[in-house]
């Protein structure tokens, strides 16, 4: 029993400094591996970093110590600050991130901005030993009092979310407040056309509060004309000329007079983009249509087809301007050019058919006046110059007529006896305008040839006071 006893309290001793010598080189190394993190960290951070974390982060309860700090239990913030009393006086700056777009059919525009109020609420003030100031995010906004301030006129309006809700609220310990947002607005701009493209726009943004008149609330700019800054904006078919900031006073019969703030902006619209697109085609389609003038008038097919291509050409252009503006009930200035090289284009097709017209008529008479001969094919001449010829008029020569004084229409003296010429001069009559008409039949090839002159000289007049116009 003895050897037994003796041999189980062996057995129970081993087993004792087997789990002591795990534990401790367990620790051992737990001893070491502190020392080399800890070696490591001074190294890296300059001793800082307390292992043993002795003190709890303070920003576990934060949000706590703030709202008992500001005494948001113990105020109703329903109500304004000072209610009862003066209006309460909130200041506004403005710094415009970007002008997103501007559409001419919807009259709107869309912008981008950070919108600053300033105010004072004696209920939020804290004691603070170094007079710093608290910042908070959306989570305590939705606690306090701030300006119901919106915007005038406005379609679409949206605060950023992504990632956190772009809100930004600091208090000072004197209580004065900043509170700023990132909106982006759609707001409507009453546009003028008479002078598109060559316009200048003024649209405005304005702001105001919603529910309180001048008697609670009185907005101001924080700087003056300062208060609205703006960052480099660039547009695809505007020119921003200057951003002024401005204030008055809006009237609403059942509730009041509202103090209102006015965002004001001037944009001029680059024209080269409408000269690429309209104006230079609209020009090369009213040359194009000159060039019938110097393809003779017996080849119908080439002069018709010509004059048909613009005259199509230059309704696709109108049609196609038409579609990209707002259905307006006035004139505007593109329209005035666009309709007026229609016109150009148009009249080049009616002179020509004057011209066939004419040549038709001087043809007919030479027909009956037997001066064509009569191996003379009419079907060829038809299909060559599209003009009717009557196989069946009998082409009998006429008797000659001898030479006369009066041969020469310019030179004719006149018929009165009484009056004689003397020797030596000439008198002339002015012709008649049948006379007139009958020397144009006559003489058709005249008409492209005033044309080649009068057209181009007629368009450049029109450019000229066009552009002296609108420019």
């Amino acid at each position: 029993m003895k050897v037994e006893a003796l041999t189980f309290l062996a057995l129970a001793v081993s087993v004792v400094s087997l789990v002591a010598t795990v534990t401790g080189g367990r620790s051992g190394r737990r001893r070491h591996k502190e020392v080399f993190l800890g070696e490591n960290s001074k190294f890296k951070f300059g001793g800082r970093i307390d292992y043993k974390l002795k003190r709890q982060d303070s920003t576990k309860t934060l949000l706590i110590k703030s709202e008992q700090l500001l005494r948001i239990e113990e105020h109703d913030f329903a109500m304004r600050p000072g209610f009862g009393g003066a209006a309460i006086p909130v200041g506004i700056d403005v710094q415009v991130e970007s002008i997103d777009s501007i559409s001419e059919v919807n009259m709107d525009f869309t912008m981008t901005l950070y919108l600053r109020h300033y105010w004072k609420d004696e209920r939020l003030a804290f004691p603070s030993r170094n007079n710093q100031s608290r910042t908070f995010d959306s989570r305590l906004v939705k606690k306090i009092w701030v300006p119901d301030v919106f915007f005038v006129h406005s379609k679409r309006s949206f605060i950023h979310d992504t990632t956190m809700e772009n809100i930004m609220l600091r208090v000072y310990p004197d209580g004065n407040i900043l509170y700023s947002v990132r909106v982006t607005v759609t707001a409507l701009c009453s546009m003028d056309f008479s002078s598109f493209p060559l316009d200048t726009q003024n649209c405005s943004l304005e702001l105001e509060s919603y529910a309180y008149n001048e008697n609670d609330l009185m907005l101001y700019w924080k700087n003056g004309n300062d208060s609205l800054r703006t960052d480099e904006i660039v547009l695809s078919q505007f020119f921003i000329e200057h951003f002024q900031a401005s204030s008055g006073l809006a009237f609403y019969s059942s509730t009041g007079w509202y103090n209102r703030l006015f965002i004001n902006f001037i944009l001029r619209r680059h024209i080269f983009f409408f000269m690429l697109q309209t104006y230079f085609p609209t020009m090369l389609m009213v040359v194009l249509s000159w060039v019938s003038f110097w393809i003779d008038r017996r080849a119908v097919p080439a002069r018709v087809s010509l004059g048909i291509t613009t005259v199509l050409t230059m309704s696709t252009i109108i049609t196609g301007v038409s579609s990209s503006m707002p259905q307006v009930s006035y004139v505007k200035a593109v329209d005035i050019y666009l309709w007026t090289s229609f016109l150009f284009v148009f009249l080049s097709v009616i002179e020509y058919a004057a011209v066939n017209y004419c040549t038709t008529l001087e043809e007919m008479r030479k027909m009956k006046r037997g001066k064509i001969p009569s191996t003379f094919n009419a079907s060829q001449a038809m299909a060559f110059d599209g003009c009717f010829h009557d196989n069946e008029i009998e082409l009998t020569s006429f008797p000659r007529m001898a030479p006369t004084l009066t041969s020469d229409p310019l030179t004719t003296p006149t018929q009165n006896p009484d009056i004689r010429p003397t020797e030596g001069t000439r008198l002339r009559r002015q012709r008649s305008v049948r006379e007139n008409v009958d020397l144009l039949v006559s003489n058709s090839y005249m008409i492209d040839s005033y044309s080649r002159l009068a057209f181009p000289l007629s368009y450049l007049l029109f450019n000229t006071i066009y552009w002296s116009l609108y420019s």
